[in-house]
């Protein structure tokens, strides 16, 4: 009675050794750019909401806070200390005074890493004015 609740495992069919491997592979590489992918895409979001935010502060600055935002090189100064987890050059950044108040822009070149599109560049474009105010 014992015997009969007892089977014996079913062998592989012959032939099929190393398909799973073969599977890993091919699937492997894509899942890789795949998740690499995401990443770079996360880090072009972030890069582009932080020069968002430090454009948009420096320019309130300009037309609010006239003694630390004083002339375009201290605007500029205050946009790069905005610019929180990133270290852009000065030169990003340009100060103008347009009809619309103070507008402060930068352009930033970002680098992807995922090696399909390595060495391939794309520039992220942010630009903020605000009113002067008397």
């Amino acid at each position: 009675m014992m015997r009969s609740l007892i089977r014996p495992r079913p062998l592989p069919p012959l032939g099929s050794s190393g398909v799973v491997a073969l599977e890993y592979a091919i699937i492997l590489p894509a899942l890789i750019l795949l998740i690499i992918g995401t990443m770079d895409v996360g880090r072009v979001l972030w890069v582009q909401v932080t020069l968002d935010r430090a454009v948009q502060a420096a320019a309130r600055c300009a037309s609010v806070n006239t003694a630390l935002c004083s002339s375009p090189a201290a605007t500029q100064t205050f946009a790069v200390s905005q610019s929180w987890g990133m270290t852009p050059q000065a030169s990003v950044f340009t100060v103008t005074a347009p009809a619309c108040g103070n507008q402060v822009a930068a352009a930033m070149p970002f680098t992807y890493v995922i090696p399909v599109l390595k060495g391939s560049s794309y520039t992220i474009h942010s630009r903020a004015c605000y009113p002067v105010i008397s």
